[in-house]
């Protein structure tokens, strides 16, 4: 498959290197400061308290703007790509790179709002970026049989459509059990009284 835009194939790899060193680092000094547990912590929890707060929000935020840049040129890939196979309309392409961006600000707004600071905002803004990116995964998808074989090898196709699929189950129970609990502290100890509100 010929390149139609070269040089910006370091973005997605850059994306996937920033986000996992914000996840990361964060856990790291979560850990050593005491604030959450090291056995699976929740990855907010990882950035609720100084000093990774701050680590965090700065990282996640330039996460999501990389991942915006990823998906416009993922736009841009699929519109010169189209020009010459017309394998999907643009407004739907168009509309994918929007559902894309949505998810980016819902990762600005998790990683502006803390997850005890301001409760409320920053579970709407989780909700915006898992859900956002579930329907993206799942629109690119679609668009990736739509191109192959010229484009896209059945094998791509299947990957991300399998990709889509655990997204989109795991998403269900995320919803089911985000709405159950109620945080206002990280630490709990078996006995204390939980307040409700």
């Amino acid at each position: 498959m010929p390149c139609c835009m070269p040089g910006v194939a370091f973005v997605p790899a850059l994306l996937v290197s920033w986000s996992s060193a914000a996840f990361i680092i964060s856990y790291v000094m979560a850990v050593l400061a005491g604030h959450v547990e090291p056995l699976v912590p929740y990855i907010s929890d990882t950035g609720t308290k100084p000093p990774e707060s701050g680590v965090f929000g700065f990282m996640i935020n330039i996460s999501a703007l990389l991942a915006a840049i990823t998906m416009y040129i993922r736009y841009l890939l699929i519109e010169k790509q189209n020009e010459s196979s017309h394998f999907v309309w643009s407004s739907c392409n168009m509309f994918t790179l929007c559902v894309g961006l949505m998810g980016c600000t819902g990762m600005g707004i998790v990683a502006t709002f803390q997850e005890l600071a301001v409760p409320s905002v920053h579970d709407i803004g989780a909700l915006v970026a898992f859900g956002s990116g579930v329907v993206y995964i799942t629109l690119q998808s679609i668009i990736s049989y739509k191109s192959s074989p010229r484009w896209n090898t059945y094998f791509v196709c299947h990957t991300r459509m399998a990709i889509s699929v655990i997204s989109c189950i795991a998403f269900i129970p995320m919803i089911v059990f985000a709405s159950k609990i109620s945080m206002t502290k990280i630490d709990w100890t078996p006995g204390e009284k939980v307040k409700s509100y």
